[in-house]
C-alpha cells in the first residue's frame, strides 16, 4: 500500500472536507492516506519548496508553484460576500501607514490587502495570533481569517471587509478565491486523476452526512469552535460549491491571477483552467 499525505489547514473547513477519509468513509485501492494539519502560511512554504504531494494552498500562492503542481477542482473555498476582516481596537483611527498583522505573505488576503494599502506596515504571524496582538497594542489592525471572522472579541470591530476589497479590484460581482488544493506534478496523470476524484468524493461524502460528520468532529475535539458556530462556518466555506469548481469560480481564479500580473506580482498571466488534471486523459487511454 502506497501512503500518501495530504497536507491541509487546522481550520474547520479542511478538517471537514478530509475527514471522510479519515473517518474510512472513502478510500482509494493501493493507498493508504495520512493527514498533516499546519497554518496555511507554512501550507504555502512548503508547497513552494514541492515538499508534500497534496496540499491546501492559498490561490494567490499558485501562479508561483504552477511548474511544480496542478490544480485540483475540489476542496476550495470561496467568499460570497463575506471573507477575511481588516479589525483593529474599537474607536481607533487608523493612520495611512498603520501598522498591520496578516497571516503569511503568499496568502490571497495578503495579496489583496497590499494592492489596496500600500503604504501599511506589514508584519505576517501565525493567523491564530493575530487577535490578541490588536488587542495588546503590538499591531495597530490584523487580517482575520479562518473561524476567527466569527469568533473575534467585543474589544474589535472591522474596519474593513476583504469582500469589499475584492469586489472594488475586480470590479466585477465574482466569488472572492481564497483556499484550494494542489497535487505535485511528479504523480503518474491517471494517479492524479484517480485522487482528485477520491477527494472529489471525500467532500461530496462530507456534505451529504454533514450533522454526522460535524458530531464526530466536535466530539472528538478535532475543531476550534462549538457547534453552532461550525454550523455557520462550513455554510461559508466547506458548502456545496467546495465540491468542485464551476465556471464562476474560475473566472474569479482567473480575475486574482490577472490584478496578480497586472500589479506586477507574478511574472506571466496564467488561466486556471490550463493548470488543472486533464481529465479527459484517463478516457483516452482506455479507449
Amino acid at each position: 500500500m502506497k501512503k500518501t499525505l495530504i497536507a491541509h489547514s487546522p481550520d474547520a473547513d479542511d478538517i471537514f472536507m478530509y475527514y471522510a477519509i479519515k473517518f474510512g468513509w472513502v478510500d482509494m485501492d493501493g493507498v493508504t492516506f495520512e493527514n498533516i494539519a499546519e497554518d496555511i502560511q507554512t501550507l504555502n512554504e512548503k508547497a513552494l519548496s514541492s515538499s508534500y504531494e497534496i496540499v491546501a494552498i492559498s490561490f494567490a500562492l499558485y501562479p508561483h508553484i504552477r511548474d511544480n503542481y496542478a490544480l485540483l477542482r475540489t476542496a476550495v473555498s470561496f467568499g460570497e460576500g463575506y471573507g477575511p476582516k481588516i479589525i483593529k481596537r474599537k474607536g481607533v483611527t487608523l493612520k495611512r501607514n498603520f501598522k498591520v498583522a496578516l497571516s503569511g505573505k503568499e496568502t490571497t488576503n495578503a495579496m489583496l490587502f497590499r494592492i489596496a494599502y500600500p503604504d501599511a506596515r506589514v508584519t505576517y504571524m501565525n493567523f491564530l495570533e493575530i487577535e490578541q496582538a490588536v488587542l495588546d497594542g503590538v499591531v495597530d489592525a490584523g487580517v482575520l481569517i479562518h473561524e476567527s471572522i466569527l469568533t473575534y472579541g467585543n474589544e474589535l470591530e472591522v474596519e474593513r471587509e476583504m469582500w469589499d476589497i475584492w469586489q472594488e479590484l475586480a470590479g466585477d460581482e465574482l466569488p472572492l478565491p481564497l483556499g484550494g488544493m494542489a497535487i505535485i506534478r511528479s504523480i503518474p496523470l491517471n494517479k492524479a486523476i484517480t485522487y482528485e476524484e477520491t477527494l472529489t468524493k471525500a467532500v461530496r461524502v462530507a456534505r451529504e452526512h454533514k450533522e454526522k460528520l460535524s458530531q464526530m468532529l466536535l466530539e472528538r475535539d478535532l475543531v476550534r469552535i462549538d457547534a453552532k458556530t461550525l454550523e455557520k462556518y462550513l455554510e461559508l466555506y466547506a458548502n456545496d460549491d467546495s465540491i468542485s469548481l464551476s465556471e464562476i469560480q474560475y473566472r474569479a481564479i482567473n480575475k486574482l491571477f490577472e490584478l496578480g500580473y497586472k500589479h506586477g506580482l507574478y511574472d506571466a498571466p496564467i488561466k486556471a483552467e490550463d493548470f488543472t488534471i486533464p481529465t479527459d486523459y484517463k478516457e483516452l487511454r482506455n479507449s
